[in-house]
């Protein structure tokens, strides 16, 4: 049997960035559409190397495989805010467990501020050591709950992690529920609008447990 969780936060009139208006009605034209418009980074969404310029990959030349993997959920939820996440927070179990092209999943229950000023200002973020880990480690694709995995208030900093990261790990930014897992262990599956020459874009993330 299993079990699916949609990590995806809904985008929503307070969600910045994002807006949506009607564009057809039943009453007028016969059926309901709408216009919508998305800063590419905002809700739930991914990196494309292009983002901080590691390299010319679009979001849409991503190969599809680096969307799917097995992930693993590292539960740092007593990090203080502002705090960084070290190698030594990833639980020794799942360290020894982890193989390359595995993913990780930074359980920090953040997304509980979601569309608040903490959300952004506030938001517990990767250290350059664990950058460095999830590169040499071959980590597929790093997850977390705030809108960025680095300090987006400090420009060297959210620069520096980017670009270290996105060498070699798709970056997932914006998840949420993760607190409906029941294991540590879980089918990771995250697709992002497939835009041309795309800097980064929404997705829709869940994750299935067996």
């Amino acid at each position: 049997m299993r079990n699916v969780i949609d990590l995806t936060l809904s985008y929503t009139k307070e969600t910045k960035g994002f807006s949506k208006e009607d564009s057809k009605t039943i009453a007028n034209d016969g059926w309901n559409a709408s216009t919508l418009t998305f800063y590419s980074h905002c809700g739930t969404h991914m990196d494309a190397p292009l983002h901080f310029n590691v390299s010319d990959q679009t979001i849409d030349k991503i190969p599809i495989s680096n969307f799917v993997g097995k992930a693993w959920v590292v539960d740092v939820r007593n990090k203080a805010p502002k705090s960084l996440i070290y190698v030594s927070d990833i639980a020794m179990d799942i360290q020894d467990k982890f193989s390359q092209d595995d993913s990780l999943i930074i359980w920090t229950n953040w997304s509980q501020y979601a569309n608040t000023p903490k959300y952004r200002n506030e938001l517990p973020r990767i250290s350059e050591e664990l950058a460095h880990w999830c590169v040499e480690k071959g980590v597929k694709m790093l997850g977390v709950e705030p809108p960025s995995v680095a300090d987006v208030n400090n420009i060297e900093e959210v620069t520096k992690i980017h670009q270290i990261l996105l060498k070699r790990t798709v970056i997932i930014e914006g998840l949420t529920n993760i607190e409906q897992l029941k294991s540590n262990c879980v089918e990771l599956i995250a697709l992002p609008l497939k835009i041309k020459g795309g800097d980064g874009a929404p997705a829709r993330v869940i994750a299935i447990e067996r």
